[in-house]
Protein backbone atom coordinates (compact mmCIF):
# COMPACT_ATOMS: atom_id res chain seq x y z
CA UNK A 1 0.00 0.00 0.00
CA UNK A 2 2.99 2.40 0.72
CA UNK A 3 4.66 1.99 -2.08
CA UNK A 4 1.49 2.45 -4.13
CA UNK A 5 1.00 5.64 -2.52
CA UNK A 6 4.60 6.70 -3.05
CA UNK A 7 4.19 5.83 -6.84
CA UNK A 8 0.77 8.05 -7.10
CA UNK A 9 2.33 10.61 -5.42
CA UNK A 10 5.39 10.56 -7.61
CA UNK A 11 3.63 10.36 -10.25
CA UNK A 12 1.16 13.09 -9.41
CA UNK A 13 4.01 15.36 -8.83
CA UNK A 14 5.35 14.66 -12.14
CA UNK A 15 2.19 15.36 -13.91
CA UNK A 16 1.92 19.02 -12.33
CA UNK A 17 5.34 19.91 -13.10
CA UNK A 18 4.59 18.81 -17.19
CA UNK A 19 1.66 20.52 -17.19
CA UNK A 20 3.10 23.25 -16.17
CA UNK A 21 5.70 22.99 -18.79
CA UNK A 22 3.18 22.60 -21.18
CA UNK A 23 0.86 25.41 -20.30
CA UNK A 24 4.16 27.66 -21.17
CA UNK A 25 4.55 25.98 -24.56
CA UNK A 26 1.06 26.23 -25.21
CA UNK A 27 1.69 30.36 -24.45
CA UNK A 28 4.25 30.60 -26.36
CA UNK A 29 2.78 28.24 -29.52
CA UNK A 30 -0.39 30.56 -29.55
CA UNK A 31 1.76 33.98 -29.83
CA UNK A 32 4.22 32.59 -32.41
CA UNK A 33 0.80 31.19 -34.51
CA UNK A 34 -0.06 34.77 -34.06
CA UNK A 35 2.68 36.66 -34.72
CA UNK A 36 3.50 34.69 -37.60
CA UNK A 37 1.90 37.05 -40.64
CA UNK A 38 3.88 40.18 -38.68
CA UNK A 39 7.69 38.16 -38.58
CA UNK A 40 7.11 36.77 -41.62
CA UNK A 41 6.91 40.62 -42.98
CA UNK A 42 9.24 42.58 -40.38
CA UNK A 43 11.34 39.75 -39.31
CA UNK A 44 14.18 41.22 -36.92
CA UNK A 45 13.97 44.82 -37.99
CA UNK A 46 10.71 44.16 -36.00
CA UNK A 47 13.20 44.61 -33.23
CA UNK A 48 15.16 47.59 -34.02
CA UNK A 49 12.66 49.47 -35.73
CA UNK A 50 11.57 52.72 -34.28
CA UNK A 51 8.36 53.61 -36.28
CA UNK A 52 4.87 52.78 -35.22
CA UNK A 53 2.53 54.05 -37.95
CA UNK A 54 -0.68 51.42 -37.82
CA UNK A 55 -2.23 53.74 -40.67
CA UNK A 56 0.59 53.42 -42.76
CA UNK A 57 1.37 49.15 -42.21
CA UNK A 58 4.80 50.28 -40.30
CA UNK A 59 5.49 48.49 -36.91
CA UNK A 60 8.67 49.01 -34.65
CA UNK A 61 8.70 47.47 -31.39
CA UNK A 62 12.15 49.29 -30.23
CA UNK A 63 10.98 51.82 -28.08
CA UNK A 64 8.80 49.96 -26.19
CA UNK A 65 11.52 46.97 -25.82
CA UNK A 66 13.61 49.91 -24.76
CA UNK A 67 10.31 51.47 -22.17
CA UNK A 68 9.88 48.30 -20.47
CA UNK A 69 13.20 47.31 -19.79
CA UNK A 70 13.96 51.29 -18.78
CA UNK A 71 11.03 51.47 -16.45
CA UNK A 72 11.46 48.23 -14.88
CA UNK A 73 15.63 48.73 -13.95
CA UNK A 74 14.27 52.57 -12.45
CA UNK A 75 11.98 50.55 -10.48
CA UNK A 76 14.32 48.04 -9.06
CA UNK A 77 16.63 50.52 -8.38
CA UNK A 78 14.24 52.28 -6.33
CA UNK A 79 12.67 49.28 -4.49
CA UNK A 80 15.51 47.24 -3.88
CA UNK A 81 16.98 49.48 -1.45
CA UNK A 82 14.11 50.70 0.57
CA UNK A 83 12.86 47.33 0.89
CA UNK A 84 15.75 45.51 2.54
CA UNK A 85 15.97 48.81 5.01
CA UNK A 86 12.03 48.23 5.40
CA UNK A 87 12.97 44.45 6.59
CA UNK A 88 15.84 45.14 8.29
CA UNK A 89 13.87 47.67 10.60
CA UNK A 90 11.22 44.74 11.19
CA UNK A 91 13.38 41.93 11.41
CA UNK A 92 16.44 43.60 13.14
CA UNK A 93 14.96 47.13 14.71
CA UNK A 94 11.69 47.70 15.31
CA UNK A 95 9.94 46.72 18.81
CA UNK A 96 7.78 44.22 18.83
CA UNK A 97 5.06 45.75 19.63
CA UNK A 98 5.37 47.68 16.41
CA UNK A 99 6.87 44.80 14.20
CA UNK A 100 3.21 43.02 13.85
CA UNK A 101 1.23 46.03 12.66
CA UNK A 102 3.55 47.26 10.29
CA UNK A 103 4.23 43.87 8.83
CA UNK A 104 0.73 43.19 8.22
CA UNK A 105 0.22 46.77 7.04
CA UNK A 106 2.85 46.01 4.55
CA UNK A 107 1.24 42.53 2.84
CA UNK A 108 -2.04 43.78 2.57
CA UNK A 109 -0.35 46.88 0.48
CA UNK A 110 1.01 43.87 -1.77
CA UNK A 111 -2.84 42.75 -2.02
CA UNK A 112 -4.05 45.99 -3.60
CA UNK A 113 -5.42 45.63 -7.14
CA UNK A 114 -2.82 46.81 -9.86
CA UNK A 115 -5.49 49.48 -11.15
CA UNK A 116 -5.82 51.51 -7.77
CA UNK A 117 -2.04 51.71 -7.92
CA UNK A 118 -2.19 53.37 -11.37
CA UNK A 119 -5.24 55.97 -10.48
CA UNK A 120 -3.37 56.88 -7.26
CA UNK A 121 -0.07 57.75 -9.19
CA UNK A 122 -2.19 59.50 -11.82
CA UNK A 123 -3.78 62.11 -9.29
CA UNK A 124 -0.99 61.91 -6.75
CA UNK A 125 3.10 61.59 -8.43
CA UNK A 126 1.77 63.34 -11.69
CA UNK A 127 1.02 66.33 -10.41
CA UNK A 128 4.82 66.18 -8.08
CA UNK A 129 6.48 65.50 -11.28
CA UNK A 130 5.28 68.25 -13.18
CA UNK A 131 5.52 70.52 -10.50
CA UNK A 132 9.53 69.38 -10.14
CA UNK A 133 10.18 68.59 -13.62
CA UNK A 134 7.65 70.51 -15.78
CA UNK A 135 5.88 68.64 -18.72
CA UNK A 136 2.62 66.50 -18.79
CA UNK A 137 4.45 64.71 -15.51
CA UNK A 138 3.40 61.79 -17.42
CA UNK A 139 6.36 59.78 -18.51
CA UNK A 140 8.86 57.13 -17.65
CA UNK A 141 9.85 58.93 -14.44
CA UNK A 142 6.20 58.30 -12.98
CA UNK A 143 5.77 54.77 -14.17
CA UNK A 144 8.97 53.99 -12.34
CA UNK A 145 7.66 55.25 -9.29
CA UNK A 146 4.58 53.35 -9.27
CA UNK A 147 6.14 50.33 -10.22
CA UNK A 148 8.54 50.40 -7.57
CA UNK A 149 5.73 51.12 -4.68
CA UNK A 150 3.87 48.13 -6.48
CA UNK A 151 6.40 45.64 -5.55
CA UNK A 152 8.21 47.18 -2.93
CA UNK A 153 5.50 45.58 -0.31
CA UNK A 154 6.04 42.23 -1.80
CA UNK A 155 10.10 42.98 -1.72
CA UNK A 156 10.09 43.94 1.81
CA UNK A 157 7.85 41.01 2.96
CA UNK A 158 9.97 38.14 1.09
CA UNK A 159 13.27 39.87 2.54
CA UNK A 160 11.78 40.20 5.99
CA UNK A 161 11.21 36.51 5.84
CA UNK A 162 14.36 35.12 5.02
CA UNK A 163 16.01 37.80 7.34
CA UNK A 164 13.85 36.35 10.26
CA UNK A 165 15.45 32.64 9.64
CA UNK A 166 18.97 33.65 10.96
CA UNK A 167 19.92 31.79 13.77
CA UNK A 168 20.31 34.13 17.22
CA UNK A 169 23.14 32.09 17.85
CA UNK A 170 25.32 33.60 14.92
CA UNK A 171 24.03 36.67 15.81
CA UNK A 172 24.64 36.58 19.67
CA UNK A 173 28.03 34.91 19.03
CA UNK A 174 28.35 38.31 17.07
CA UNK A 175 27.54 40.63 20.17
CA UNK A 176 29.45 38.10 22.51
CA UNK A 177 33.02 39.37 20.30
CA UNK A 178 32.01 43.07 20.28
CA UNK A 179 29.94 43.56 17.03
CA UNK A 180 27.44 46.33 16.95
CA UNK A 181 24.19 45.97 15.93
CA UNK A 182 25.24 47.40 12.34
CA UNK A 183 28.12 45.49 12.28
CA UNK A 184 25.52 42.14 13.01
CA UNK A 185 22.97 43.76 10.54
CA UNK A 186 25.91 44.04 7.73
CA UNK A 187 27.99 40.81 8.35
CA UNK A 188 26.02 38.23 9.33
CA UNK A 189 22.16 38.90 9.12
CA UNK A 190 22.12 39.96 5.19
CA UNK A 191 24.56 37.20 4.01
CA UNK A 192 22.64 34.87 5.92
CA UNK A 193 19.27 36.08 4.50
CA UNK A 194 21.02 37.00 0.74
CA UNK A 195 19.97 33.69 -1.13
CA UNK A 196 16.13 34.66 -0.04
CA UNK A 197 16.80 38.41 -1.03
CA UNK A 198 18.01 37.94 -4.29
CA UNK A 199 15.00 35.36 -5.07
CA UNK A 200 12.59 38.31 -3.66
CA UNK A 201 14.29 40.76 -6.16
CA UNK A 202 13.70 38.29 -9.34
CA UNK A 203 9.95 37.53 -8.59
CA UNK A 204 9.56 41.64 -7.84
CA UNK A 205 10.88 42.10 -11.35
CA UNK A 206 9.05 39.31 -12.87
CA UNK A 207 6.39 41.02 -11.94
CA UNK A 208 7.15 44.76 -12.72
CA UNK A 209 8.92 43.98 -16.05
CA UNK A 210 4.97 42.28 -17.81
CA UNK A 211 2.62 45.35 -15.18
CA UNK A 212 0.14 46.59 -17.12
CA UNK A 213 -2.59 48.79 -16.01
CA UNK A 214 -0.85 50.59 -13.32
CA UNK A 215 1.86 52.02 -15.91
CA UNK A 216 -1.13 52.38 -18.56
CA UNK A 217 -2.51 55.36 -16.21
CA UNK A 218 1.22 56.88 -16.24
CA UNK A 219 2.67 56.21 -18.91
CA UNK A 220 2.04 58.09 -21.58
CA UNK A 221 2.17 55.25 -24.07
CA UNK A 222 4.13 57.35 -27.06
CA UNK A 223 5.82 55.48 -29.54
CA UNK A 224 9.22 56.90 -29.22
CA UNK A 225 12.37 56.64 -27.23
CA UNK A 226 12.56 59.12 -24.84
CA UNK A 227 15.16 61.39 -24.64
CA UNK A 228 14.56 62.60 -20.76
CA UNK A 229 13.78 60.23 -17.92
CA UNK A 230 10.54 62.49 -17.10
CA UNK A 231 8.83 62.27 -20.96
CA UNK A 232 5.94 60.13 -21.88
CA UNK A 233 7.14 57.26 -23.03
CA UNK A 234 5.37 53.22 -23.61
CA UNK A 235 6.19 49.87 -22.79
CA UNK A 236 5.02 46.69 -24.16
CA UNK A 237 2.65 46.11 -21.77
CA UNK A 238 1.06 49.89 -22.35
CA UNK A 239 1.04 49.32 -25.98
CA UNK A 240 -1.07 46.17 -25.83
CA UNK A 241 -3.34 47.33 -23.62
CA UNK A 242 -3.96 50.47 -24.58
CA UNK A 243 -4.19 48.91 -28.49
CA UNK A 244 -5.21 45.60 -28.50
CA UNK A 245 -9.23 46.43 -28.41
CA UNK A 246 -8.93 48.68 -31.83
CA UNK A 247 -6.60 46.47 -33.67
CA UNK A 248 -7.97 44.49 -36.85
CA UNK A 249 -7.16 41.36 -38.25
CA UNK A 250 -4.43 42.49 -40.23
CA UNK A 251 -0.80 42.93 -39.68
CA UNK A 252 -1.62 45.42 -36.88
CA UNK A 253 -3.35 42.30 -34.76
CA UNK A 254 -0.20 40.00 -35.68
CA UNK A 255 2.72 42.93 -34.63
CA UNK A 256 0.42 43.14 -31.55
CA UNK A 257 1.15 39.66 -31.04
CA UNK A 258 4.76 39.68 -31.95
CA UNK A 259 5.00 42.56 -29.38
CA UNK A 260 3.67 39.61 -26.86
CA UNK A 261 6.07 37.35 -28.04
CA UNK A 262 8.85 39.94 -27.32
CA UNK A 263 7.76 40.39 -24.04
CA UNK A 264 7.45 36.78 -23.29
CA UNK A 265 10.82 35.97 -24.50
CA UNK A 266 12.47 38.96 -22.57
CA UNK A 267 10.87 37.99 -19.38
CA UNK A 268 11.89 34.74 -19.43
CA UNK A 269 15.34 35.50 -20.12
CA UNK A 270 15.63 38.11 -17.31
CA UNK A 271 14.30 36.16 -15.13
CA UNK A 272 16.42 32.62 -16.08
CA UNK A 273 19.61 34.64 -16.27
CA UNK A 274 18.71 36.16 -12.50
CA UNK A 275 18.11 32.90 -10.96
CA UNK A 276 20.88 30.83 -12.54
CA UNK A 277 23.43 33.39 -12.30
CA UNK A 278 22.86 35.65 -9.20
CA UNK A 279 20.81 33.35 -7.26
CA UNK A 280 23.44 30.71 -7.38
CA UNK A 281 26.19 33.12 -6.58
CA UNK A 282 23.92 34.41 -3.40
CA UNK A 283 23.77 30.55 -2.14
CA UNK A 284 27.66 29.77 -3.04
Amino acid sequence: MNKFLDRFFHLSTLSIALLTLLVTGAIFGVLYQEAKPAMDAFGFDFLVNSKWAPNLEKFGAFPAIVGSIMSTALAMALAIPVAIGVAIFLSEIAPAKLKSPVGVSIELLAAIPSVIYGMWGLFYFVPIIRDLFGGLGIGLLTAGIVLAVMVLPFMAAVTRDAMNTTPDILKESAYALGGTKWDVIKDIVIPYAKAGIIGATILALGRAIGETMAVTFVMGNVHKIPSHITDPATSIPVALANEFAEADEGLYFSSLFYLAMVLFIISFAIIAFAKFAFLKRGRA
